[in-house]
């Protein structure tokens, strides 16, 4: 029974999550902010650790947020309401949702293993593989 619970409690007690402030941050992802988001401050940053990787979250003052891996290169980015900073764009996805959603802006942008996710500001999901061919649409 003891090592039952050991076993169920332990990856519990490895997580850690835990506010940190905008200099705890990899030196990567304060250069990310100051550069795409000269306008807007940091509101919290939080470093999460499981078992097997360190991730950091940052929600700036306007609500965007940005999730960054451990090496703080970004993974995320959500932007609620407002563009993605088009640099953060691969250009085929850009090009692609120009032609086809003409006025629409991508307001989140998801780096997956596979591809990349973005949203745009009518709330329609694209999916893109690694070549930037679309793969597949959610509303």
């Amino acid at each position: 029974m003891a090592f039952a619970v050991l076993f169920i409690t332990a990856p519990l007690v490895s997580c850690q999550d835990r506010i940190i402030t905008v200099k705890e941050l990899p030196a990567t992802a304060q250069s990310f902010i100051r550069e795409y988001f000269p306008d807007s401050s940091v509101l919290f940053a939080k470093k999460d650790r499981e078992l097997t990787k360190t991730t950091y979250e940052v929600t700036l003052q306007d609500g965007t947020e940005i999730d960054f891996n451990a090496k703080g290169e970004w993974d995320k980015v959500d932007c609620k309401r407002s563009a993605v900073p088009s640099q953060l764009i691969p250009a085929i996805i850009a090009e692609y949702v120009e032609t086809s959603f003409p006025g629409q802006v991508i307001v989140k942008i998801d780096k997956e293993p596979n591809g990349v996710d973005i949203e745009l500001g009518n709330d329609l999901e694209l999916k893109f593989n690694k070549n930037g061919k679309l793969i597949d649409i959610d509303d």
